[in-house]
């Protein structure tokens, strides 16, 4: 359920585009400003996320993160200026940080390693809920009560979350009398210097972070940032019909998810399943951007951007790739390198569209399919970057590889 809030305050700021810019006045620019501010923290905070998951735990580490989420989330509903919204989205993306590398700490305590791959894809699946709740249920909510209350309500929902988690989370098996299911042959005690160490000197660690980045950072970019108002723009949309469209790459991710870390465990296999469909990613934006001018039908972009979700789930197989190649021990720490990649491209990503719109022939803020095409090229140029590094990536063939 705290991944539920991660993924909700990750797509939820194309929503409330319109509101942003007539409550504060703002630029194209200045949004995607906004949008990547929950990327920023989220990015930094990876390496420290991993060192508290390893060290501090992650039951306290999601608890205190998800509390300063819900603060985050109330200020920005109550912000006077968009200098305050920044700070509460920036706040949110400080406290959400923590909680996806600690699942995955508390996944390489209570599961084997063959079934990491299933575990993640279904960590994924479960808080891409998180994105459906923020798309039409969420137009349907700031209609009714308005966007301010409609943010400080999930911050008064994300304090009880954290709450509930510091009472049911356990960090792992001994923790409730029973035995461990991961055992650790070497005693000595961790130094997270060593760890850090180990795990940023290791070659194998990095083709993960770049197949990450491109494929994560721009699919979030389009579910969460710019899919909306593409949708109002050129096909004439309300709002409310156009998050039904951003809905569906939510959904084709969603089952995407499940599927690739399923076919990952039983093929045995890390690499394929993740270039596999990561070509096929390609392919869908290839024809996005140069097939599709515009007035192609909605049924056919129903269809499109459910494949684009479907198709971007390999990148949940990245987490697993940089885990097996680091001692056992630092799973931490490796998977948030890993991680910390696509939140750098989705923050990279985001401000650069919205640059790239207002030089184009936008009218009142309302821009041409020629216009976001041009814009969403960053798009397909990091999706190339992540397609090079995945075959740079070692295979593991779903087991712990490393050794001195």
């Amino acid at each position: 359920m705290a991944y539920v809030i991660v993924f909700f305050h990750r797509v939820a700021a194309g929503v409330v585009r319109q509101e942003l810019i007539n409550s504060f006045n703002i630029t194209d620019v200045e949004f995607g400003n906004f949008g990547a501010m929950y990327f920023y923290p989220y990015m930094l905070m990876q390496i420290p996320s991993g060192i508290l998951a390893d060290t501090l735990g992650a039951r306290k580490t999601v608890s205190v993160g998800i509390i300063l989420a819900g603060i985050g989330s109330l200020i920005f509903g109550f912000a006077p200026n968009i200098t305050f919204a920044y700070i509460g989205r920036l706040t949110v993306g400080l406290g959400v940080s923590v909680v996806f590398i600690s699942t995955l700490k508390i996944l390489s305590q209570w599961f084997k390693p063959d079934e990491f791959g299933r575990m993640s894809g279904l960590t994924s699946f479960i808080g891409n809920g998180g994105a459906l709740l923020a798309q039409y249920p969420l137009v349907v909510l700031v209609a009714a009560i308005g966007w301010r209350k409609s943010f400080s309500v999930i911050g008064g929902i994300s304090v009880i979350i954290a709450i509930v988690t510091y009472i049911l989370v356990r960090n792992k098996p001994e923790d409730l009398g029973l035995d461990p299911i991961v055992i650790i042959k070497e005693k000595k005690k961790s130094s997270i210097k060593d760890g850090l160490k180990i795990v940023f000197t290791n070659p194998r660690t990095w083709p993960a972070f770049f197949a990450m980045g491109g494929i994560f950072g721009s699919v979030i970019a389009f579910m969460g940032t710019w899919g909306v108002p593409y949708m109002i723009d050129v096909y004439g949309l309300t709002k409310g019909e156009a998050s039904i469209f951003t809905m569906m790459v939510t959904l084709g991710l969603m089952i995407g998810s499940l599927i690739v870390g399923n076919i990952s465990d039983r093929l045995g296999k890390r690499r394929l399943p993740f270039a596999a469909f990561s070509i096929v990613y390609l392919v869908v934006w290839i024809v996005f951007l140069f097939v599709n001018p515009g007035n192609m039908s909605l049924g056919f972009m129903y269809v499109l951007f459910f494949l684009m979700g479907l198709t971007s789930s390999g990148f949940v197989l990245s987490w697993a790739c940089g885990k097996e190649v680091n001692p056992e021990k630092y799973a931490g720490v490796s998977t948030s390198i890993a991680n910390m990649g696509g939140f750098l491209f989705a923050a990279i990503i985001q401000p650069i569209i919205g640059f790239v719109l207002e030089q184009s022939d936008g009218a009142g803020g309302v821009y041409s399919v020629e216009a976001y095409n041009k814009a969403f090229m960053v798009c397909l140029v990091v999706i190339i970057i992540s397609l090079v590094s995945l075959f740079l990536i070692k295979e593991t063939n779903c087991k712990n590889i490393y050794s001195e």
